[in-house]
């Protein structure tokens, strides 16, 4: 199908005591559980697009490489007055373009969504989200625990190469 990345993730980048776990779950237990145990091939701003780089371009075409994005829904997600360009072109290739599914991980209780934009909220409608709920430990989940279960059930089916 063309696509090198199984999944684009989509985080909140500001430095904040959240978002030490958050970056935390990104760089080391996302990788550890779908790449490591699972075969699955992530894009990760930070560590899959390069310094030099232009931001803007390579974060779509890494987007459009992608089979699936996931984006970690946070209070400062939610609650940033700029919307990150690459969550604006994830939706735009979700609602707009109809070629890439989104999956959604609710990284803390959210509430009632009222905070959400317009286009989060209706996706969330039509999908729902994959609620992470564990405490913030240092200790990753199994890879066989509901959420992980959940994830892959919204991840492409691996491919077998013979």
């Amino acid at each position: 199908d063309g696509k090198i990345y199984d999944a684009y993730v989509i985080y909140p980048k500001n430095h904040t005591s959240e978002a030490n776990f958050v970056e935390y779950f990104v760089y080391q237990i996302m990788p550890d559980i779908l790449e490591s145990k699972c075969g699955y091939k992530l894009c990760i701003y930070g560590r899959d697009i390069y310094p030099g780089e232009d931001t803007a371009s390579a974060i779509e075409k890494r987007m459009q490489k992608s089979r699936r994005l996931i984006i970690l829904l946070t209070h400062q997600l939610i609650n940033c007055k700029e919307h990150a360009y690459d969550q604006h072109i994830a939706l735009y290739n979700t609602l707009i373009q109809s070629d890439t599914k989104m999956i959604l991980l609710e990284m803390e209780t959210i509430g009632t969504y009222e905070k959400l934009q317009e286009s989060l909220k209706f996706i969330i409608k039509q999908q729902g989200t994959v609620k992470w709920k564990e405490k913030h430990t240092v200790c990753p989940q199994s890879s066989n625990s509901k959420f992980w279960k959940q994830v892959r059930y919204h991840m492409p089916p691996r491919l077998k190469f013979s």
